[in-house]
């Protein structure tokens, strides 16, 4: 089975019935014949589709599977990518840099913690107060410099978020989105394959093929120096870097989070030094 096949029979077993069936049925998810007559398409057709024995779908057959599967604007992104034709998919794309000036702009951003990721989430940057509130990972590895190893290989990352398993699950579901807009990826690939053996939280996540585009959101976290802190965040792309992701951190102001967001600051400074 394809990858797009994979995806068709998880979103069909996850779609309710309940607008489509009576009520006592007890079937979890839509049939074949369902879905294929919701969408105006064959049994067969449909069939072919998630077997991965036709992997070109129209664009009309992607928009209506994806109104059948009632999918959010990065399902309905990542529908489309895996049925791209094979040779409409990106070429293998180049390792990313972080441009000088973005550097001092992090660099700058002395109250608010800030990292750019990049299309595998590897922290390709982090401020200071950023490194003090997640962790530094300047001292790591080159191959471990990665927001979602981090997230689900280090026990202090569990520690840090007071809701770790849904910040888990919306990172694996970025990390499935991007999958699929870099099919060819070797380095995506890898961080899969390793993560699917070291953690059984992240294998379940992933063969859900659930998607997530981070935007904007809220975090709610602990840090061992200053306490609870709760923080807005914000996923701005980086026009002229394609594939960057600038997240920018922020507190209420006056709130006790903005004030152990400040001690934060102060504590991170003395541990540096001058």
């Amino acid at each position: 089975m394809t990858d797009l096949g994979e995806f068709l029979r998880a979103c069909r077993e996850s779609t309710s019935p309940a607008e489509t069936a009576p009520a006592t049925r007890r079937v979890r998810g839509l049939r074949r014949e369902e879905v294929a007559q919701l969408a105006g398409v064959s049994v067969d057709y449909y069939t072919r589709l998630e077997q991965g024995k036709h992997a070109t779908p129209s664009d009309s057959v992607i928009e209506a599977l994806a109104r059948v599967f009632r999918l959010e604007a990065a399902g309905r992104a990542h529908l489309a990518d895996l049925a791209r034709p094979a040779r409409a998919r990106r070429k293998q794309a180049p390792p990313q840099r972080v441009r000088p000036a973005m550097q001092q702009m992090l660099a700058s951003l002395t109250g608010h913690p800030a990292l750019i990721l990049g299309r595998r989430t590897d922290v390709l940057a982090a401020n200071p107060l950023a490194r003090a509130l997640l962790t530094d990972w300047s001292k790591l590895p080159v191959k471990h410099r990665n927001y979602t190893r981090w997230i689900f290989l280090d026990p202090d990352a569990r520690a840090a978020f007071l809701d770790w398993p849904t910040v888990a699950a919306d990172v694996v579901g970025t990390v499935r989105l991007n999958a699929g807009r870099f099919p060819d990826d070797p380095g995506i690939a890898e961080l899969v394959g390793e993560l699917t053996i070291k953690s059984p939280e992240f294998r379940t996540w992933w063969n859900s093929h659930k998607v997530h585009q981070r935007t904007h959101g809220t975090k709610r976290m602990t840090h061992p120096a200053v306490g609870p802190i709760t923080l807005r965040y914000e996923a701005l792309a980086l026009p002229g870097d394609e594939d960057q992701t600038l997240f920018l951190y922020t507190a209420d102001p006056g709130s006790p989070s903005d004030d152990n967001l400040k001690l934060l600051a102060l504590w991170a400074a003395q541990a540096v030094g001058p």
